[in-house]
């Protein structure tokens, strides 16, 4: 068995790019998608017909954590790393790779300010983004 607690350290130690390098990897080695499960609270509604209306609809909680995925680096791939490094604590080595490597995640699990911040700055220089 492996020993799990030096696992840990080692994937802690990871930067973004090489963290989004290993899922893919892991992805290409087991054969699955790692991808976030779509909700399904609304497929009992529906097959419950007129008898699911009269229920109240339970309250949906907003989203507190978004994810800014670059999508495409655009014109200015530059000004896109300068604007990166800027966002991150990365270097300019790992701030191109992540870039070149497009799409990938810049910023994961912030808050919907720092989001739309940095889809804002992302997009004045060109670069193509989505928020999720």
């Amino acid at each position: 068995m492996a020993d799990l607690q030096k696992l840990v350290e080692e994937l802690s130690a990871l930067t973004v790019v090489e963290a989004a390098e290993l899922k893919k990897l892991l992805e290409d080695a087991w054969g699955v998608e790692a991808s976030a499960p779509m909700a399904m609270g609304g497929m009992p509604m529906m097959a419950m017909g007129g008898a699911a209306a009269a229920a109240p609809a339970e309250e949906v909680e907003e989203q507190t954590e978004f994810n800014v995925v670059l999508k495409d680096v655009g014109p200015k791939k530059i000004e896109v790393i300068k604007v990166v490094r800027s966002l991150t604590s990365l270097g300019l080595k790992e701030a191109k790779d992540l870039v070149e490597g497009a799409p990938n995640n810049v910023l994961e699990a912030v808050s919907k300010e720092v989001a739309a911040d940095a889809k804002s700055k992302l997009e004045a220089v060109g670069a193509g983004i989505d928020v999720k």
